[in-house]
């Protein structure tokens, strides 16, 4: 039986999952959970994963979720998965489980907080809480000083100084790539002074190519939609001011 992988490819672990099976070349069934249909909610979905989040998977009669779990577990079920990817050495495995164990309550609880209040929120049935989005984006400004300081010293092209990407490298690069749908000037305020960040994702974008592209197709999609948004929202107002102006006149 195929690996069944449960996925929304809005979902930053998702993509990290789905990402990592294409470039080693795994066998799966990609199933699409979608989140905002409330899909993770559903009966079916919650006898595979309890806590009704994905990604998830079912290789056979075992069923798993967390992303970082899941991928251990295929690096290390898996054949001819690189050892760049979750190293058999000891002490370079454990460097890579405190980058992961740390990514969840920093980087991650910064940028989450930051798109959802500032861009995605409504999408999945919350409103926006803009003391939120300022305390996540306050939280992904330091946790961007901690990669650069701590994790991307030296000449390494790759976290912990390595010349080759590790699942902590691909899950913290896709939690990254959700800032492609806030608005342009956030984008850049929060990633411009942090180069060696930008270097690096470029870098495991080009790692994991043509895969990265293509399942991060929808969030590509989602931005320019938005923008369009935007645009016609500022078209509105302006049509809605000239003729304003015009009453006015006449």
């Amino acid at each position: 039986m195929r690996l069944q992988v449960y996925v929304d490819r809005m979902s930053q672990p998702s993509r990290a999952i789905l990402i990592f099976c294409k470039v080693n070349g795994i066998d799966f069934e990609e199933i699409k959970v979608d989140l905002s249909k409330r899909q993770h909610r559903n009966p079916e979905f919650e006898e595979i994963n309890p806590m009704r989040q994905v990604p998830a998977i079912v290789d056979g009669r075992f069923k798993l979720f967390e992303s970082h779990a899941i991928l251990r577990y295929l690096a290390c079920a898996f054949p001819g998965i690189a050892d760049h990817w979750y190293p058999s050495d000891l002490f370079k495995r454990a460097k890579i489980e405190s980058v992961l164990d740390w990514h969840h309550s920093n980087l991650r609880r910064g940028a989450v907080a930051f798109v959802l209040n500032t861009t995605l929120g409504p999408a999945l049935g919350l409103k926006l809480n803009p003391q939120a989005a300022v305390e996540g984006e306050k939280l992904l400004s330091a946790s961007l000083e901690k990669i650069e300081s701590i994790w991307l010293k030296g000449n390494g092209r790759f976290l912990l100084g390595s010349s080759q990407p590790s699942i902590a490298d691909l899950s913290l690069v896709c939690e990254l790539m959700q800032l492609e749908v806030v608005d342009e000037k956030n984008r850049n305020q929060i990633l411009g002074p942090h180069k060696k960040v930008q270097r690096w994702i470029e870098d495991t974008k080009r790692a994991t190519q043509p895969h990265f592209e293509e399942v991060h197709g929808i969030l590509f999609k989602v931005k320019a939609k938005l923008q369009n948004q935007v645009l016609l929202g500022a078209n509105t107002v302006t049509g809605s001011s000239t003729k304003t102006a015009l009453h006015s006149k006449m």
